[in-house]
């Protein structure tokens, strides 16, 4: 990556406020979101691999979503938990450039395997014969590993174009990591061509996955229709619940902040949005794939002694 076109060699990160007291508060909250984030995840992977009824399609994925959250998370909350404590707000330049693109290339991932995990609902529920076969184990590593290419790919092109801008303004950044957004309000230089590739970005990694998320659920709602019991029904609706949840609370922040009017941006609240996709959400995911699910309970049991 090129460097001899930019101005500045590290950025300020205000973060979310500037009262001591504020910040230990803030600092304490992280903390405990962090390792719950940690926890959390790291038993659900740890019950996947460990117990054989656990070894499906359906938890092979949400096994490798937990991976991916807790990579994600660790992407943002130790900057944010230093940031708290510490005086110097400061994040180098290649450090801002690290933490931009792990953040785009698992944001990405994640937005594709989403989509994963709902074509492995739609064959379960529509296809149920068919389902051993259509979701082998090698087709499920499969659109594991094109997810994080596609994301990787992508957040590449979207780094090297915003680190190729030349940052002649201030170099304080009016959030606790370094988003899309901020840098671009402070890079000078034409922005029409970013701008045509940022949406093109967005509607490729995340629109498209999220259409293909609709059109699964399109799907399995009509074969639930099909099913003449109740019970049949609520047992077909109960699979996709977890991860209905997770695509509602997930996109539904995304696409609040990036899909939105560049007019109607405001930084206080993309702080605020951000912080429940990058912090509480890699939270919530354990619980939502375990509080309801009594293969995970059962397994859970088994483990502890």
């Amino acid at each position: 990556m090129q460097r001899s076109n930019h101005t500045v060699t590290e950025f300020i990160l205000l973060g979310f406020t500037t009262d001591p007291g504020m910040q230990l508060g803030l600092f304490v909250v992280f903390l405990g979101m962090y390792s719950l984030t940690v926890v959390g995840n790291i038993t659900l992977i740890v019950l996947i691999c460990n117990d054989s009824r656990l070894h499906t399609p359906m938890y092979f994925f949400i096994g490798n979503l937990s991976f991916l959250d807790l990579w994600y998370s660790s992407v943002y909350t130790p900057k944010i938990l230093v940031t708290c404590i510490s005086e110097d707000k400061s994040i180098s330049f290649a450090g801002c450039l690290c933490q931009f693109f792990f953040s785009a290339g698992l944001a990405y991932s994640e937005c594709y395997l989403l989509a994963a995990m709902a074509y492995d609902r739609y064959v379960a529920i529509s296809k149920p014969l068919l389902y051993a076969q259509a979701t082998s184990i090698k087709l499920c590593a499969l659109l594991v590993a094109v997810s994080y290419c596609g994301g990787f790919i992508n957040s590449s092109i979207i780094t090297k174009k915003t680190f190729s801008f030349n940052f002649c303004r201030e170099n304080i950044i009016d959030d606790f990591f370094c988003d899309l957004l901020p840098l671009v309000e402070l890079a000078c230089g034409e922005k029409g061509g970013y701008n045509i590739l940022m949406y093109f970005l967005l509607a490729s990694n995340v629109i498209c996955p999220a259409v293909l998320i609709l059109a699964s659920y399109l799907f399995i709602i009509t074969s639930v229709l099909r099913i003449s019991s109740s019970k049949g029904h609520l047992k077909a609706f109960s699979t996709c619940s977890s991860h209905l949840t997770s695509v509602t609370l997930y996109y539904g922040s995304i696409l609040y902040i990036y899909a939105l009017p560049r007019s109607s941006y405001s930084f206080d609240t993309d702080k605020i949005v951000s912080t429940f996709y990058t912090v509480v959400f890699p939270m919530l995911n354990p619980m939502i794939y375990s509080l309801r699910n009594k293969d995970v309970k059962e397994a859970l049991k088994k483990l502890l002694p």
